[in-house]
């Protein structure tokens, strides 16, 4: 049986990050990361942390066998700490929500509860948590943002009175020093990582942490391969990754791995150049200054990727889509695809999204000019704004990839 917790909450900005940082850094040396949900931003904080490659648990763009199959391969650690997404039962209506991939996965949840100016109320919250679907999978609490031990004492008192079923685990002072002074998310600088055993400890000190690994468990029974199965090819496949393509998922990369005789990394800040038969192009940030300076640089491989799409089969994705466009806003891109894109003020588009039988998701503030489609293809060259898992989508490598 392996050990493994979801780290759920409320809704966001409640405390998960800190939280699962805390852990994953606390327990570094044998832990297996994941996230719950399509989130490319999470997953490379968690590897930063902890050094391990964190995985994407998505029940929508993924059956639930091929979910539980996904988990069983990379949860090869000690502890497996599964992050939710949003509130512990957003997502839902997708089938893709930490109540869902938690359930599935028989993993016990502990939620991170703001305890801030209240006391009583947080029992009633968590009873609402509860008994809104009496199959999930909440088995601990701790509570985060508390004025002192004495708050704490007055809170665990009530929820120990009102559900004996719930263990509370501890919690975590308001005003925290070490956080004060960083910002949890992808932008930690390598100064900021030194500070995150002093974050651990800060945020730990007060949680009883082998109770929680003690209550920490899942029970699978996992089918065989749930995926189609598909012949190596004899093909040499480039992505294209770097600090302004890192929208990467981890399985992603293994599965290519497995199909492919030979996988390359090419960077176009390094102004690496292109020497392969596929181009796989994911998404990031192309339109920020600093990305854009890079790539005006990258003259040498702009020149390969554009000598390739003559001939040769491209797939990209969001960044990567535009990208192969002439532009964005008033940065000039490569110029393969004739499409001319904008950045807009608000999301055009955020959530799941099924286009050709593929099952995937998009979250981008840029559309193209005129027309908002979502793809675009010039002979072997295709872009599209939806990211997605390839080992389940196999029609992509056939129809886009040409194997």
């Amino acid at each position: 049986m392996k050990k493994a917790i979801t780290i759920s909450a409320t809704a966001s900005n409640q405390g998960k990050t800190v939280l699962t940082a805390a852990l994953l850094y606390h327990f570094r040396d044998s832990v297996a990361p994941f996230k719950i949900g399509p989130d490319f931003i999470d997953p490379q904080f968690h590897q930063k942390v902890c050094n391990n490659s964190s995985i994407n648990l998505d029940t929508f763009m993924m059956s639930e066998a091929q979910v539980k199959w996904v988990f069983d391969k990379y949860a090869d650690k000690d502890i497996a700490i599964l992050e939710g997404v949003m509130g512990f039962y957003d997502g839902m209506d997708k089938g893709c929500s930490a109540y869902d991939v938690s359930k599935l996965l028989a993993i016990p949840t502990i939620m991170i509860l703001d305890g801030s100016a209240t006391y009583i109320t947080i029992s009633a919250v968590l009873h609402g948590l509860k008994t809104y679907k009496n199959d999930n999978t909440i088995k601990a609490v701790v509570l985060n943002r508390l004025s002192s031990k004495g708050h704490y004492q007055l809170i665990k008192k009530q929820i120990e009175k009102d559900h004996a079923d719930i263990a509370v685990l501890g919690w975590i002072p308001n005003h925290l020093e070490t956080l004060d002074s960083i910002h949890l998310g992808l932008d930690l600088s390598k100064e900021n990582l030194k500070k995150l055993e002093g974050i651990s400890k800060e945020v730990l000190q007060h949680i009883d942490l082998e109770r929680l690994k003690a209550l920490s468990s899942s029970k699978l029974t996992i089918d065989n391969y749930p995926f189609e199965k598909v012949p190596q090819s004899d093909k040499t496949l480039a992505i294209v990754h770097d600090e302004h393509f890192s929208f990467l998922y981890h399985d992603n990369v293994n599965f290519f791995k497995e199909v492919f005789k030979k996988v390359i990394m090419v960077s176009p800040s390094k102004d690496e150049v292109i020497d392969a038969d596929i181009v796989y192009i994911p998404g990031g940030y192309v339109e920020t200054a600093s990305a854009h300076t890079s790539l005006k640089k990258a003259k040498a491989f702009r020149s390969s990727l554009i000598q390739h799409a003559k001939t040769k089969p491209i797939y990209a994705e969001c960044a990567g889509f535009i990208y192969l466009g002439n532009r964005i806003d008033d940065k000039e891109m490569s110029g393969i695809l004739d499409v001319d894109f904008e950045m807009c003020q608000r999301f055009t588009r955020l959530g799941y999204y099924e286009v050709d039988a593929v099952k995937g998701h998009c979250f981008h503030h840029s559309k193209p000019i005129g027309e908002d489609i979502m793809i675009a293809q010039k002979d072997k060259v295709y872009g599209t704004y939806l990211h997605t898992f390839f080992r389940n989508h196999v029609n992509i490598l056939k129809e886009r990839f040409e194997i």
